[in-house]
């Protein structure tokens, strides 16, 4: 079984190949040796050299998982292992082999392709090749016989429990340390027709919960940091959703959790349950047009999204949404009042797509009637349609850039909808302008992926400082920046782990070098910022009214899950400044003018706090 991932992320597991070889190893007594070996690559790796370590075990049958974004280089690899061994038995399977096995069975000289789930059609295969018998009638399978696609599919598993887990078995303990994606269920019933999750009898099935229950305390008991939850939906069972949601809080409450959930079916102690996590929800807004929704078998509501909405705002869980722009009927504009209306509900983050027109779904089955023009190959892009010309294409997509840039990058949320209010202008007209402002700043399409934090974070403050500044808005800058930068600095060490605190004595304070810790952020502001953050959600005027611009300093740092902020006096900020694991004491608070009993002080609630800590070695 090889699996080539997309990028290296936590979420690069081979679940597919594991679910597979777990159920071929489990079963009872069979007739003949059956060693099955998983391999992984990612994407861009030479195809000879994933096939000349593949050719290098020797293996009477490959299975190749095959998905949008290594359905090329799959085939790719069918080819060269056919050249090199004619005898050698090639399968796929996957999202794209089930989808659209004609195409691929054209693209490839795979000898058959598995079609849905895999375990039971597999398995039954395995069996008649060791026989020497002939698959043809297998269920679930697709071969090409004389020129003609035979295709015979397999109703879905029922009952899941007869699956044992490829977590358990301990074939995935690699990947717990990056990430754990744990399946909590299979299938989705809602079918919406630009998916490929809820075709065919669009029946849910849920792994049994002792079987969860024992992943999730495989999973503490390796110390896993994050779990993506794989499930098209977690809460359609909202009963079974909220025991989940207890269980993780009493068995796992710091791992991080990343739930995928339908905001009709959200209620008020899902979001309590949800806030008392570690986590974040996806939630697929996809369009806030009820009429584009409509045109894809969607019903959207906007007056109860935004009271379930406001159920995790008021709780403070955090979120994000999914827009697609490009689906039939959509335009720029529309897509645009979409951006104001999902930004105006604080969402953490936007992600931000094209369509994408998949095989097998009923979105592709009526492109051409609907005027779509799309890549014929992966990732199905939509070029234009009839009311989303290739224009308002592009202006979309460098619309979304901007928000993936400024807003989701640069941890904007708490402080966006206020700098706007204030400058007067709506979410997409600033991001607009924005990303106008960057193709003349740079050299060609920026893109998300080539900025650091810090760059995002100079991006903010340069365009902040030339928009307010246009609109004759200067007064009002220094409390942007503040905002702006307080949060730069306060995500960073959300993110950041703290370190050991060691206890040490006045004497030790004295005589020990001592250097800040990695995870405590300096920052200078131009007003007092315990003030800006005692006033809730910037309101630029009211704070100019209101506060003097009087500058403060302070540290910003995690401590016990929290990240705290201390204002303190600008000396004490120096001293913090200069600890650079040489210097001693009583030199540094002689040259700031601090008396040294009041820097020993300092110093030992700075070493308590985990600020500061003694210089290695």
């Amino acid at each position: 079984m090889v699996t080539i991932h997309a990028i290296p992320s936590p979420q690069a597991v081979p679940l597919a190949a594991a679910c597979l070889k777990v159920f071929l190893d489990s079963r009872p007594e069979p007739a003949y040796p059956l060693n099955i070996s998983c391999s992984e690559y990612y994407s861009g790796t030479p195809v000879n050299e994933i096939c000349a370590a593949i050719l290098t075990q020797a293996p009477d049958v490959v299975g190749l998982p095959v998905y949008v974004w290594n359905r090329a280089e799959c085939c790719a690899i069918a080819h060269k292992l056919r050249a090199a061994a004619p005898d050698l038995k090639i399968m796929a399977g996957g999202p794209e082999v089930t989808a659209d096995p004609e195409s691929v069975l054209a693209a490839a000289p795979f000898d058959f392709l598995v079609v849905g789930e895999g375990e039971l059609t597999v398995s039954e295969v395995m069996d008649r090749l060791a026989a020497g018998r002939e698959i043809d009638d297998v269920a679930g399978l697709a071969r090409m016989m004389d020129g003609k696609l035979l295709l015979s599919k397999r109703a879905p598993i029922a009952d899941l429990s007869i699956l044992p887990s490829p977590w358990l078995a301990g074939l995935l303990d690699a990947h717990i340390a990056s990430g754990v994606v744990w399946q909590l269920s299979r299938g989705c019933s809602f079918g919406c027709d630009f998916c490929f999750d809820g075709m065919g009898d669009r029946k849910v099935r849920r792994y049994p919960m002792e079987r969860l229950e024992a992943e999730l305390d495989y999973f503490v008991c390796r110390g896993v940091s994050q779990v993506f939850v794989l499930d098209s939906t977690f809460n359609q069972d909202v009963k079974r959703a909220k025991t989940l949601l207890r269980l993780i809080a009493r068995k796992a409450p710091q791992v991080h959790c990343h739930f995928e959930v339908r905001h009709e079916l959200l209620d008020e102690e899902q979001a309590r349950l949800f806030s008392k996590l570690t986590c974040s929800l996806q939630i697929g807004l996809q369009s806030a047009d009820p009429e584009v929704a409509g045109n894809v078998g969607r019903k959207f509501n906007r007056d109860d999204f935004v009271q379930k909405i406001m159920f995790l705002n008021e709780h403070g869980a955090i979120f994000g949404f999914d827009l697609i722009y490009g689906l039939p009927g959509d335009t720029l504009d529309r897509f645009r009042n979409g951006l104001d209306f999902a930004l105006s509900l604080y969402p953490n983050h936007l992600d931000i797509f094209p369509l994408s027109v998949l095989p097998g779904t009923r979105v592709a089955e009526r492109a051409a009637t609907l005027g779509l023009r799309h890549l014929a190959a992966p990732p199905y892009t939509m070029q234009e349609s009839p009311t989303f010309p290739l224009a308002d294409m592009t202006s979309a997509r460098r619309l979304g850039s901007a928000c993936d840039i400024f807003y989701s990058r640069g941890k904007a949320v708490a402080w966006f909808n206020g700098v706007l209010s204030a400058l007067r202008m709506k979410p997409a007209t600033f991001l607009e302008e924005f990303a106008q402002w960057l193709l003349a700043v740079r050299d060609g399409e920026p893109e998300e992926a080539e900025f650091s934090d810090e760059a995002i974070w100079g991006l903010q403050r340069d365009f902040l400082t030339a928009t307010f500044t246009q609109r004759k808005l200067k007064r009002l800058l220094p409390l942007a920046l503040d905002f702006a930068a307080y949060h730069y600095h306060y995500a960073a060490s959300v993110m950041a782990v703290p370190p050991e605190i060691r206890q040490l004595s006045g004497a030790d304070l004295k005589r020990v070098p001592l250097v800040r810790t990695d995870s405590a952020r300096l920052a200078q502001f131009n007003y007092e910022i315990l003030d800006l953050l005692e006033s809730g959600e910037p309101d630029l005027p009211e704070c100019y009214r209101s506060l003097q611009a009087n500058g403060s300093f302070a540290v910003i740092y995690p401590k016990a899950g929290e990240v705290l902020t201390e204002s303190v006096a600008e000396p004490y900020f120096r001293l913090l400044e200069r600890l650079d694991g040489k210097s001693r004491l009583p030199e540094l608070a002689a040259n700031l003018g601090i008396p040294l009993d009041e820097a020993i002080e300092f110093l030992e609630f700075a070493v308590e706090e985990g600020v500061v800590v003694p210089q290695a070695g």
